[in-house]
């Protein structure tokens, strides 16, 4: 009985000894750290209203066992272009970046880049570029797992100087987002010029370029406001242009997550995200419009005729990208009335 009594206390010394450590490493194993990397820097609203909410409400959810570190301004290096296959090669475990950054690798998600298909608020573009996704897409972007696709708001022109109709940007060098954009802009009469966005400020202050088009939500971070003193809107939907975007994460990394983490990281994801990004878009494009209204710099419309021009005069991008889609075996046509019927779908919600 003496020789049962000692061996116990040793067991039990032995396992008051070892829990502790058993269970530091048991939560070593369940925690789990991703690294987000994008192109903005942590001042704009994409940083601060968007991805910072989004990782903590993940690392609550969790209970501290999922966290995201994000990297912005690409401080993890490489260039916005490179952003996708650091993804798809681990060099990252998310990335936030534009398929267009890369004309014509995603042909697909690029529909709603073409002019004239998106809606003027984001809520309904991102919704509808989910869908779609979720739809047509899984085998375009099958090099990542995707978290979410989307669209933005509908972009506007700001410029050095007004413009009212499309005699107004002939010869203009504007920033163009995405190849159809910068294709529409040639059929306007202007110039497109493709350019990362971290570069534009230094492009427009040093005159190289006479404008620009981007959304409302990004021009703070990028000091358009302060270096042109025009902003153009066009009116109603369809509007002149949108950009989709996606974060996407290693699907290596997302395989291994623990069942229950990824459960939580599942329902953070798609429609639930897009809804967060849209709705994100849409009220700081109200909030940045208001405040370079009050710095006293010009915010107009073209006339809804105008529009109606500028609409009849970019159809030819359309044909163009529906003919280039039929040389690959795609039906263009077809996709184009599926995306514009998504959009139309969530802008009446």
């Amino acid at each position: 009985m003496g020789i049962g009594r000692r061996r116990f206390l040793t067991l039990a010394g032995a396992a008051a000894v070892a829990s502790p450590m058993v269970i530091r490493n048991a939560r070593a194993q369940a925690q789990v750290t991703l690294k987000l990397h994008h192109f903005l820097p942590a001042v704009s609203n994409v940083h601060t209203k968007l991805w910072t909410p989004w990782a903590k409400k993940l690392e609550t959810e969790s209970g501290g066992r999922l966290k995201v570190d994000i990297f912005p301004a690409m401080q993890l290096g490489g260039a916005p272009p490179q952003l996708f296959d650091q993804a798809r090669d681990g060099v990252a475990d998310l990335v936030w970046t534009l398929p267009g950054n890369t004309p014509g690798r995603f042909p697909g998600v690029e529909v709603f880049e073409l002019p004239f298909v998106a809606a003027k608020r984001g809520i309904a573009n991102a919704q509808a570029t989910q869908e779609f996704y979720e739809t047509y897409l899984r085998e375009e972007f099958k090099e990542v797992h995707p978290i979410v696709v989307w669209s933005h708001d509908g972009g506007l022109i700001h410029a050095s100087k007004p413009v009212k109709t499309m005699e107004d940007l002939k010869g203009m060098k504007l920033r163009s987002p995405t190849r159809f954009a910068g294709e529409a802009l040639k059929a306007l009469g202007a110039t497109g010029i493709p350019m990362p966005i971290p570069q534009l400020p230094e492009a427009l202050a040093q005159k190289v370029l006479d404008g620009c088009v981007i959304p409302w939500e990004v021009v703070p971070a990028v000091k358009v406001h302060e270096l042109v003193k025009n902003h153009i809107e066009i009116p109603g939907s369809p509007t002149l242009y949108t950009a989709t975007f996606i974060l996407a994460m290693n699907k290596a990394k997302y395989a291994s997550l623990p069942a229950d983490l990824k459960q939580i990281l599942d329902a953070n994801s798609g429609q639930a995200l897009a809804k967060l990004a849209g709705q994100m878009w849409d009220n700081e494009g109200l909030a940045v419009s208001d405040m370079v209204r009050k710095r006293s710099n010009s915010i107009t419309a073209i006339s809804a005729d105008e529009a109606a021009r500028w609409r009849k005069t970019t159809q030819p991008v359309i044909d163009d990208w529906i003919k280039a889609m039929k040389d690959k075996g795609v039906d263009g046509g077809k996709m184009l009335e599926q995306a514009r019927a998504l959009v139309a779908k969530y802008d009446k919600a």
